[in-house]
């Protein structure tokens, strides 16, 4: 397996848990643990999915600031004429690819 294909899983799996999706899956993992095993549930259970939930919300929230920051940013591509638009779709890049980029820039 490529490290490309990591890359790549790696950030797919960051925007598939700002989705509502992932609380949802979250929410079935409990009640399963609920349902299933509801003796080993105790303090330690309920911390761990309290930081699962709040890992989630930090997720989206960070994503939704993210995706704020692109659209404004894209905006002020289109809107400069000069900007050098080849960089609106930079965000499709991997993190690596965009920091080698930079790297490449100030050099």
């Amino acid at each position: 397996m490529s490290s490309n294909v990591i890359q790549r899983g790696l950030t797919n799996l960051g925007v598939v848990t700002a989705r509502p999706i992932a609380f949802v899956a979250v929410g079935a993992y409990a009640v399963a643990w609920l349902v299933f095993d509801r003796g080993s549930f105790d303090m330690h259970g309920g911390a761990a999915l309290g930081a699962w939930f709040m890992t989630l919300f930090i997720q989206r929230a960070a994503h939704r600031d993210t995706q704020a920051i692109q659209a404004k940013l894209d905006e002020l591509l289109r809107a400069h004429g000069e900007a050098r638009t080849e960089l609106a779709s930079l965000d499709d890049d991997e993190p690596e690819e965009i920091e080698r980029r930079r790297e490449r820039e100030r050099a």
